[in-house]
Order: structure tokens, then sequence, then C-alpha cells
């Protein structure tokens, strides 16, 4: 196959060409809808954020106008029954009892001033004289505007259930002369009118007492209650309603109250008479007509623009298909040639696979051979140590001290069960985890350490200083893996003092933090410390070691949740080999303790 063969046809290389203008198209089409969908949320935050103040603005209005007719009526109507009060006809008639009259005076005196109604009470409380006759007779002692009139010496005002429903607002004064109280003229005010002149232009009005107490309203069902529990009279809407709600709701403000059911903006005014204040309620029905148009506007311009778009989309669709078509020739040319490349990649394949099961079996046969190396490494010390006590058994038993031979049998002994262990916990270096973790004191393991290394210390002079703590150092730990990393430090500090004139090793035990075992020579010192504990890496001569004590080493520590570090000591005197592994203290206090230098 030619490299020209490789290049694809002419035709092809056109039509991918022409390929980037309709993504094109359709990003510029994403685009125009994203942006026309934040340019119409904004439009509805920017629109009903003013048209809902201007809202706002209108219902204050509104209010300040309701306030100053109610306040006008009540003003209106509180001159009455003092002018009433300074009758003489009034008071001539309670003082005689002779009421023939009264009535049709009153009954002239509401036309003249227009008030509700006019009642004329005696000392008793006894209607003697009324606008309405058929309250002629009745008995209001117990009212609270008669009986606040005749304690007080001004006008009282009173707000009183009606027993029609509703309330009463009262005016009452009480009509004396110089013998003494005399009766209690009562003038009603109809406050009636104003709601109804409010209802016609508010969506809900409502005026409450200084006790909160609603009295006046246009929603019949609220009068004579708490404002709180008054709006919270909501009728259960069908499930087309609720849906209308929540379409409302998520476009319009936050609501400031609920009137029949519908969202409404709350306008507070304060009355200046009796601590009275009146809410006006306004939907937002206004406000989202007006925001609705001009986003149907919006919506409209943008639904053209898509509308081209896509028209110009279709477009040059129509011309692609035919290109496609042109070069569908080439495309089944192009599908014989990768036929032909797949069968030959399939044929390389079949040659990697073999290759690679070549492979796996070269690294079987290096894992076989690391097993061995490192059973041989973790074995040769036991051995050792078992043919000097067999050596030393045969000399006692031939001097025909057996006692002495017995101890060396069971020293032998408990080295083949060190090396079963052994054996057991070799497979640290490919494994996590160790399955007999105790509290492990550190002192106790170097001692049994240096039992094992007892052979090689006396096969030639080397100076053991030891560094402890007094009291026991406990870590949480495998005793047997612990006793074979401090034996392979050992035998490596010993090794690396082989050329020295005076060797010596010195070891010590820290606690702070943490434990730390510390084993130093004075040896010539590491010179590849970032490899030291790689597997096979091994600074003696060849047939000395395999170099894989330090790496099955860091293992172990690693598993214990320690570390394993060396560094050259600072004076050049040798290499510092730092075991750090957690303390172990079941009450949580730190193991410190002082150092006995040996």
């Amino acid at each position: 196959m030619t490299p020209e063969d490789d290049r694809p046809p002419a035709t092809a290389r056109a039509g991918s060409g022409k390929a980037g203008s309709p993504w094109a198209l359709r990003v510029a089409l994403a685009l125009l809808v994203v942006v026309s969908g934040l340019i119409l949320w904004a439009t509805n935050v920017g629109l009903t954020e003013r048209f809902s103040e201007n809202t706002r603005v209108r219902a204050e209005l509104r209010a300040t106008l309701y306030s100053g007719q109610l306040q006008s009526e009540l003003q209106r109507n509180s001159v009455v029954p003092m002018m009433l009060a300074r009758d003489p006809a009034l008071i001539t008639a309670l003082a005689s009892g002779d009421f023939a009259n009264t009535s049709a005076r009153l009954i002239t005196a509401q036309k003249d001033i227009g008030a509700a109604s006019i009642r004329l009470l005696d000392a008793s409380g006894r209607t003697v004289a009324a606008t309405d006759r058929q309250l002629l007779g009745t008995n209001y002692v117990a009212a609270p505007y008669f009986v606040d009139a005749m304690r007080a010496r001004d006008t009282v005002f009173t707000v009183a259930p009606s027993p029609h429903g509703g309330f009463d607002f009262v005016y009452s004064r009480a009509i004396a002369d110089s013998a003494g109280t005399l009766g209690v003229i009562v003038v009603g005010t109809d406050l009636s009118r104003l709601e109804q002149s409010w209802a016609g232009i508010s969506d809900a009005v409502a005026v409450t007492d200084s006790t909160g107490q609603v009295i006046l309203t246009t929603e019949g069902r609220w009068r004579g209650l708490p404002l709180d529990e008054a709006l919270d009279l909501r009728p259960a809407p069908s499930a087309i309603e609720r849906a209308f709600q929540v379409t409302s709701d998520w476009t319009n403000p936050p609501a400031d109250a609920w009137v029949k059911g519908r969202a409404v903006m709350q306008t507070e005014t304060r009355i200046p008479f009796r601590g009275w204040r009146m809410y006006n309620f306004t939907t937002y029905d206004s406000t989202r007509e007006r925001v609705l148009a001009v986003l149907a506007m919006e919506a409209t311009a943008f639904a053209v623009i898509a509308a081209l778009a896509f028209y110009v989309l279709s477009r040059r669709a129509q011309r692609r298909s035919v290109a496609y078509m042109r070069e569908s020739a080439d495309l089944r040319a192009l599908n014989a040639r990768l036929t032909r490349e797949i069968a030959e990649r399939e044929r390389v394949q079949r040659e990697l696979r073999v290759a690679e099961q070549t492979v796996q079996q070269s690294s079987k046969l290096a894992a076989l051979g690391e097993m061995s190396a490192g059973v041989s490494h973790e074995l040769n010390q036991p051995l050792a140590a078992m043919k000097t006590y067999l050596a030393g058994a045969r000399l006692l038993l031939d001097r025909g001290r057996s006692d002495e031979a017995l101890s060396s049998f069971q020293r032998i002994d408990d080295l083949v069960d060190r090396m079963g262990s052994i054996t057991r916990q070799l497979k640290s270096y490919a494994r996590k985890g160790g399955e007999a973790f105790e509290p492990v004191d550190l002192r106790a393991a170097l001692s049994n350490a240096l039992t094992m290394m007892e052979p090689q210390l006396r096969a030639r002079p080397v100076r053991i200083i030891r560094n402890l703590p007094r009291k026991p150092v406990m870590v949480y730990c495998d005793r047997i893996r612990l006793e074979q990393v401090l034996i392979n430090l050992l035998r490596n500090a010993l090794d690396a003092t082989k050329a020295v004139k005076d060797p010596r090793v010195e070891i010590g035990i820290e606690t702070g933090a943490q434990a730390v075992v510390t084993v130093r020579d004075n040896g010539p010192g590491v010179s590849d410390l970032d490899k030291l504990f790689e597997p096979f890496f091994t600074t003696k001569k060849p047939g000395e070691g395999t170099g894989l004590g330090l790496a099955i080493s860091s293992g172990i520590v690693a598993d214990f949740g320690g570390r394993l570090t060396a560094h050259n000591a600072e004076d050049g005197s040798g290499a510092v080999f730092e075991l750090a592994l957690p303390l172990y203290d079941p009450d949580g206090g730190r193991a410190d303790a002082p150092l006995a230098a040996e």
C-alpha cells in the first residue's frame, strides 16, 4: 500500500471541509436559545420588580385615601353627641319625662347631620326616644356605651358587636343638668358605606383595632377575627387551580399574604385613631399582565430568529445529503481497504499473545527464583545457630555434661520452631497484614534478636553498645517478624564492619510520639540510599547477599504501621538505620521513659 493510497478521496476531503459549518450553526442556535432565555429571565425579573413597585405605590396612595375617609367620618360624628347633650329640649324632656316630640326631633337632627342612628336613654338605660321607633322601650343598661358614658363626663366611643353581625360604632355622652345625670345620648356611625366603596376598587381591605381584631373589612369572613387567623382562611382549591397557583407563585415575587387563594402584596397604614391600622391587599394580576405582554413580544422575536436559523440549517443539510451520496462510492473503497488492514492487525495480535505468554512464563520463573533466594536468606541465620549449638552439645556430651547439652537441644528446638514461623511469614513481602499481632516489648524483642546473633558475635570481636530505657516500650505487632527485622539490621551492621579495625555497633531505643529503634555502625556507610530498599539491590560482593533482606524488612515494618529509613552518619562514621513504630498504650498516655546506657 503506497502513501498515496492512505489519503482520503478528494470528495471526502471536500465534504469534511464543509462539515464544520453546520456545527457552527448549531452552536450559534444553542447560544441563541441560551441568550434568549437569559434575556427573558432578566426582563421578567426587572419588569416584575418595577411594576410591582408601581403597584405598591398606588396601593399605599389608596390606603392613605381610605384612612383619610375613615378618619373624616369618625371625626364628623364625634361632635354630634356633644351638640345634642347641650340641646335644651332634650334636657327638658329628660327632666320632665315628656318625650312626645323627642323622637321627631332626633329624626330631624339625623337628617341634618347624616348620622346612622340616634337614641336617647334615660338614667335607667331605657330608650325613651330614637330615630328607629322600634327600639323604644329597649333597655341598654348593660351596654358598654351606656356604662362608660354614665361614668365619664366626655364623649365616649365604643365598638360593640352588632346583633345582625359585624360591629356597631357608637358615640355616646351623658346629659346632665344642675340636679345630676339625666340620661345618655347615643349616636351610631355607619361605616359600612366605606366598606362597600373599598370593595369596588381594592382586592381586599381590613381595619384592625388596637388588639389586632378585624372590625372593618371587605371580606365578611374576616370580621371579628385576628388578622393572622383571617388570612389563614384560604379555600381548598381544585387541581387546576393549584396548578395555576404554582405557576403564579413561580413567576410572582414572594407573596406578603394570601387572599382567596391568590398571592397578594400587603400594605399597612397607621390610622391616628385609638391605635387602628388599615391593611390593603393587592393581587399581582395587573403586574403579570403587563410583564407577560412584554415577554410575549420578546418570545415572538426570538421565535422568528430561531425559525430562520432552522430554515438555514435544513437547506444546508439538504446540500450535505447530496454530497454524501457522491461520497458513498469512495467510502465503500475505504471499507474494503480497512477490512484488509483489520486482517493484518489480527495476525499481529496473535503474535503479540504468543509473546505475552512467553513473558508471563519468564515472570513466573523470576518470582520462583526470588522466593527461593528469600527463603535461603532468612533461614541462614537459624541454621548457623543450630550448627553452633549442635557442636557445643557434642562437646558437652563427650564431657558427660548431659544437663547442659539438653539446654542446647532445647535451643535447637526453639530454632526449629522459629524456622517454621519464618517460612510462614516470608509471604509478608507479597501481601499486607498479619495474623499474630500482640503487644510486644521492644527491649525483649531486641534481646531475643541478640541471642539469635550470638554465634556471629562470638566469631569476631564486635563492641555492642546498647542505650535502652528502663521501662518497657510496648508496640503492637507480630513478635516473630519484628525479631526478623531486628536480626536483619544487626546482621547488616556486622557485615558492614568486617573491614573496620575497631568494629562497633550502637543500638538505641527512644520514645516520643513513636518508638524508634536506631542501629548504627562505624562501617563505610551506604553509597546509594535511593535503591537501598529495592528487591535484589545489594552492596555486598557476589555470593554474599541476595538484596532481599531490607526489602522484606521494609514491607514488614509497613504492615506494622511504621517506617524503616536509613541515612549515613553526619560525621561520615557509618550508616544509621531507624525503625519507627507506633506506641501501644491502652490508657492513651505517652510511653516516655529515662534512658540508661550500657
